[in-house]
């Protein structure tokens, strides 16, 4: 699968950047792809994706540093997630990751080549 990510820039502290990203195979459902990001000289961490919860379907999950600040959500008919990020700070300065997995209990096996993010303080 080639998941192609756009929507990456600088921006300023306090300012919004949106990043989207379509999957090339419609076999990798929206509800099986997701974001990471890595700082310079910092490990790949988890961003934001949908776990399954019952009886409230998938729902968006986000690590503890971005939530209530980044949105994640997905469109079935283009087969493109976006992650909408808002009130960014320098240390969301990144390389953001388009991740896929083959289903809800696999890891993220598959990654785009990764957007640049870059917040000013």
């Amino acid at each position: 699968v080639q998941l192609q990510a756009s929507g990456g820039g600088l921006v300023q502290a306090g300012g919004s950047l949106r990043l989207s990203c379509a999957a090339s195979d419609r076999t990798f459902s929206i509800r099986n792809m997701g974001w990471f990001r890595q700082a310079p000289g910092k490990e790949r961490e988890f961003v934001a994706g949908f776990t399954w919860s019952g009886w409230s379907g998938d729902i968006p999950t986000y690590a503890d540093s971005v939530k209530g600040r980044f949105t994640f959500s997905g469109d079935p008919a283009k087969n493109t997630v976006t992650l909408q990020m808002d009130s960014l700070k320098p240390e969301d300065t990144a390389v953001y990751y388009c991740v896929a997995r083959r289903g809800v209990a696999a890891t993220y096996d598959f990654w785009g080549q990764g957007t640049q993010v870059t917040v000013s303080s």
